[in-house]
């Protein structure tokens, strides 16, 4: 690229990352209040009906041990559903051509769309921890490990979204990818609980999830405690999330199902 040309191709990324950050924020009651709704029904709920029966770990309130949890649940989705929704609106309205036109490359292209959704489930993550500190405070034992796991968490789910988005002719198939993939997921990665409370199969089938590893280190930033080693989740996470972007970068570099 000349450098007559970078100039251009730096404001059609800003253009682009403001257009979806801007998305979402116009509905910000749909796209950011419910999902911390949500959040904070479940913590009344779970945590009224389970705090004076369940400890996980000695001397933590269920309700604190489970804050987290939710914390990183609403990121993971929230991610995943900002760049799915956008791409397959774009697709089935048939505006996506006015972002294929001008001259901006694969990976403006790509960051653009993984950073504005990034920062969606980053948001609705950051409200979701501000309501759980109204019912419990939990303490904050390694901020750099809860600040890599939620980068790395999001950047992850942003990616498979975004794959999600290409993938996809129609809304009913992302609700299907949602409903089916990802919301059974989150939901058996130990938000809820310690996989060490579950039989010995159920322990190893958590270990081919990759949403328990990313829960299970985002949790051991706040307590010091986790099931496994930090340093493992930490590694399957980075992996997860490196792997996703580079696949989704050939994807797009490729134009599969966004050119015909």
């Amino acid at each position: 690229m000349s450098l007559a040309a970078r100039p251009v191709a730096l404001s059609g990324f800003r253009t682009l990352l403001a257009k979806e950050l801007l998305r979402f924020w116009r509905v910000s009651a749909q796209t950011l209040g419910a999902p911390i709704l949500t959040a904070l029904l479940y913590l009344m709920i779970f945590g009224h009906v389970l705090e004076d029966h369940v400890e996980i770990y000695e001397g933590i309130a269920y309700t604190a041990f489970l804050a987290p949890g939710l914390v990183m649940m609403s990121v993971l989705q929230n991610a995943f559903a900002n760049g799915s929704s956008s791409l397959i609106q774009s697709k089935v309205t048939g505006n996506l051509v006015f972002v294929l036109l001008p001259p901006i490359s694969h990976f403006e292209f790509l960051s653009a769309y993984l950073l504005a959704s990034m920062l969606r489930g980053l948001v609705v993550g950051a409200g979701v921890l501000l309501v759980a500190w109204l019912f419990a405070a939990p303490p904050l034992s390694a901020p750099a490990w809860i600040i890599a796991f939620a980068v790395l968490g999001s950047a992850f789910m942003g990616a498979v979204g975004m794959f999600a988005g290409l993938w996809a002719e129609k809304f009913d198939q992302i609700a299907a990818f949602q409903n089916f993939f990802i919301l059974p997921a989150t939901f058996l990665s130990g938000v809820f609980y310690s996989i060490h409370s579950l039989p010995e199969f159920w322990q190893k089938m958590s270990h081919f999830n990759p949403f328990f590893f990313m829960i299970d280190g985002f949790r051991h930033g706040f307590f010091g405690q986790s099931d496994i080693s930090p340093w493992l989740s930490l590694a399957v996470s980075g992996g997860c999330a490196v792997v996703s972007i580079g696949a989704l970068y050939a994807l797009i570099a490729g134009g599969y199902k966004i050119r015909h």
